[in-house]
């Protein structure tokens, strides 16, 4: 799997508006590359999206979902595993592989879903920037396709998203 470089990402958009508005953009017709300003040091978010015991606090999808399964060996090489259940005990699984760990600023790994929805295996890239106390996340979800990537723009997965991130920065206020 290729690993994005800094150089392929789009300038970060200046955030205007609501500071804490998911945003999303397509930069081209293998990614999605979602922005979002959280009011909280870089070392929390960080911390939010590599401890098992944080992210299963927000990393939920839709409401009434639980996260039974949560692994992360944060290392190159090293394996991510989630699985989230409904409350009618539907499953929905993805594995990966870490293919860079720059603490507090870059990850970079593999995602293919258990029961796969769209074709192909993802590459995720999470960069986090200091603001000074505050975090600006970018988030790629990079598609072996340009089909993969418009069946996961039509997913609801946008909505899904900034649902989990709304839920991120309630836990990183000291909230639920």
């Amino acid at each position: 799997a290729e690993i994005l470089n800094s150089s392929s990402q789009p300038p970060a958009p200046t955030m205007t508006g609501k500071a804490n508005t998911l945003k999303l953009t397509t930069p081209n017709d293998l990614e999605i590359v979602f922005t979002r300003e959280f009011n909280a040091p870089r070392q929390l978010v960080w911390d939010a999206h590599t401890k098992p015991e944080l992210l299963r606090r927000w990393f939920l999808g839709p409401e009434g979902w639980t996260m039974p399964v949560c692994e992360v060996d944060l290392r190159i090489g090293g394996a991510i595993r989630y699985v989230w259940r409904s409350g009618e005990g539907r499953e929905m699984g993805v594995g990966g592989e870490f293919l860079e760990v720059v603490p507090v600023s870059r990850l970079a790994w593999t995602e293919k879903f258990d029961e796969a929805w769209y074709p192909g295996e993802g590459v995720n890239v999470l960069e986090l920037d200091d603001l000074g106390g505050r975090t600006l996340m970018r988030f790629t979800n990079r598609y072996e396709s340009k089909e993969a990537r418009d069946i996961a723009l039509k997913s609801g997965m946008e909505e899904g998203m900034a649902a989990g991130y709304d839920n991120l920065e309630r836990v990183l206020a000291g909230g639920a």
